[in-house]
């Protein structure tokens, strides 16, 4: 957490995940308002990760705006663990999330968050995709069990969060660390430096 002020900024994040929030206070920012959109997060047949988040992150924000336009910014994003071409979305289901960890133990993959600024005045849109690779360890079955028993992997891409008993798991990360927690904050930061939001 920020030892500095946090700077309630005139932005709505179209986001329920507490994770965004927190990172936005890490860099001294808090938004006037969240909202928690619902929208379809299945993917389209053949669709590639890069795009997928692409096409949510730009859903959550439009959704955000037909709900709260009042609001000068909107900020949205969406992030998805995939090995290959395979997309791993969040899940609340245990034999979901071990096939998921199954797949990712002793491999490489990659996270993607798309992160979206609409202005609610012209529906102008600015973005910036971010990309880091997670090397995992191979997991033994006593792990993966004593993992999927804590129950963090729940609404998780990929099922694991990289910020709280997974780290064990994971020996390297190319990229945005903040990426994988749900934010890349230095892209998201550019993103409001360039509308003039923050210094």
């Amino acid at each position: 957490m920020s030892t500095y002020n946090v700077t309630k900024l005139p932005i709505v994040l179209a986001s329920a995940s507490p994770r965004r929030l927190q990172l936005l206070e890490q860099i001294g920012i808090a938004p006037q308002t969240v909202i928690a959109t619902d929208i379809d997060e299945a993917p389209v047949k053949q669709e590639l990760p890069r795009v997928y988040v692409q096409r949510l992150a730009n859903a959550k924000a439009v959704a955000a705006q037909q709900i709260e336009g009042t609001v000068p910014f909107i900020l949205a994003a969406d992030t998805i663990a995939a090995a290959g071409r395979r997309i791993l979305n969040k899940t609340s289901d245990r034999q979901v999330a071990k096939k998921h960890l199954n797949l990712l133990s002793g491999r490489r993959h990659r996270v993607y968050t798309s992160v979206i600024l609409m202005s609610t005045q012209t529906g102008k849109i600015s973005s910036r995709q971010v990309c880091s690779m997670v090397q995992f360890s191979r997991l033994s079955e006593k792990q993966l069990e004593h993992y999927l028993d804590s129950e963090e992997w729940k609404d998780k891409a990929g099922s694991y969060a990289i910020q709280g008993i997974a780290a064990s798991f994971i020996q390297a990360v190319s990229g945005s660390y903040s990426n994988i927690v749900g934010l890349p904050l230095f892209e998201t930061a550019q993103l409001l430096r360039g509308h003039g939001l923050i210094l």
